[in-house]
């Protein structure tokens, strides 16, 4: 069969049209309309003589068997996060069917494996990466059985309402010894190539995160009596240490964001006595990262020493900078170079599932699609529909290239 990336995109708004309620695409991962999602799914893969499984993590896999058992993995995740946008994933997961629909009728040098990761987002239980972490391993079973959703639900007992048992989960690690290879293409979900004009981007890696809550300590008194002089304002410390981070993600080019900001009692007639500040910074470089939340805590110390408040620091996700494989990174940029004049190079600063089979010792790249206006997980989430076109032909070539670099490097057949 032809490649045809115009049909990837009428599957695409066929998706979006079953999955969007108006108020953008509703497919958290175990949901009915994440069920819904997976049936249309499983529907088009059945239309073609794919070999079709469910891992014990949830992962759904359409697997073309080669002329060698090694695999080619090409991943994407149908699950969206509340009210998302139509492309996040899907548009990964449709590209692959794209290619995989073209060796329907020609068995492949090796064997290719397409798999919708469950639960990437972690919009449900807060863990993000759930199916593709369980693959590689990094997944703790203490995890499964610890997290809870809004309602109470514990992961566990979800994973048993959908056929799954929450003891086998890790028993999917062990397909990974198979695996040569990892692809997957996705929006940038950032506004760098559009601002640069360049419609696809070769991923350098991704970003590590060091996310933590701090909480500065003073002293509650009423507003309107106590004097600026006398004030201990847990909130001031927090401000100076905000303005601050602009200011150390610049110095390592990295980027740092107070998205959290809780105060005690938290009235217009009471100084703050309690501010509860989450910060997460994240870098490419792993040398970079330690020195921007090294940098970070010394001042946050100085703050609170000029400030007369205590201060407090909870660790809550500590992840590594993760770099893909230099020669895919190389053959991606060759194939993009052959649909489009030019290519950017470019670390992502969004967590993928392609991190955590990096993490794995699989060869792993990702090539990027520009976002408009950089919006992701958003209704109004959208990509020029000629870049993503151009985005699946630059897919199939880099397909067929990294087959070709695989084969240079597996053993002869005995």
């Amino acid at each position: 069969m032809m490649l045809n990336p115009k049909r990837t995109i009428a599957e695409l708004l066929e998706l979006k049209a079953l999955t969007d309620n108006g108020l953008g695409a509703q497919r958290v991962a175990f949901s009915a309309g994440w069920q819904k999602a997976r049936k249309w799914f499983l529907n088009k893969v059945q239309e073609f003589p794919f070999k079709t499984e469910m891992d014990t993590a949830g992962n759904l896999w359409a697997k073309i068997q080669g002329q060698r058992p090694e695999e080619l993995w090409i991943g994407g995740h149908l699950d969206s996060v509340p009210s998302g946008g139509w492309l996040d994933g899907v548009f990964d997961l449709l590209a692959g069917l794209e290619v995989l629909r073209t060796y329907t009728s020609v068995k492949p040098p090796i064997t290719l494996c397409l798999v919708d990761w469950a639960d990437e987002e972690g919009s449900r239980f807060g863990r993000s990466l759930f199916g593709s972490s369980a693959v590689s391993g990094s997944l703790k079973k203490e995890e499964i059985f610890s997290l809870k959703d809004a309602s109470g639900l514990s992961l566990a007992e979800v994973l048993e309402a959908n056929g799954l048992s929450a003891n086998k989960v890790g028993e999917a690690a062990k397909l990974k010894n198979k695996a040569v290879a990892y692809l997957e293409v996705h929006i940038e979900q950032g506004p760098i190539l559009e601002k640069l004009s360049v419609p696809l981007g070769a991923v350098l890696g991704t970003a590590g995160v060091e996310r933590h809550r701090l909480v500065f300590r003073g002293k509650t008194n009423h507003s309107g009596s106590t004097p600026m002089w006398l004030r201990k304002d847990a909130f001031v410390g927090a401000a100076r240490l905000v303005y601050f981070l602009r200011s150390v993600a610049n110095r390592y080019q990295g980027v740092a964001t107070a998205g959290c900001c809780e105060l005690e009692p938290g009235i217009p007639t009471a100084i703050p006595g309690v501010c509860r500040l989450t910060i997460e910074e994240r870098n490419l470089d792993k040398t970079n990262l330690e020195k921007m939340w090294e940098e970070t805590v010394k001042e946050a110390q100085k703050i609170a020493y000029e400030e007369n408040l205590e201060l407090e620091a909870e660790p809550l996700l500590r992840i590594e900078p993760v770099r893909f494989h230099p020669q895919l990174v190389e053959l991606c940029k060759e194939s993009i170079l052959e649909v489009c004049s030019k290519v950017h190079s470019l670390g992502s600063g969004p967590l993928h599932d392609a991190s955590e089979i990096a993490k794995a010792g699989i060869p792993t790249a990702m090539m990027f699609v520009q976002s408009k206006e950089g919006i992701s997980h958003s209704p109004k989430e959208d990509s020029v529909i000629e870049h993503l076109e151009m985005a699946v032909v630059a897919f199939e070539k880099w397909v067929k290239k990294t087959i070709h670099w695989l084969l240079s490097k597996l053993p002869e057949k005995a």
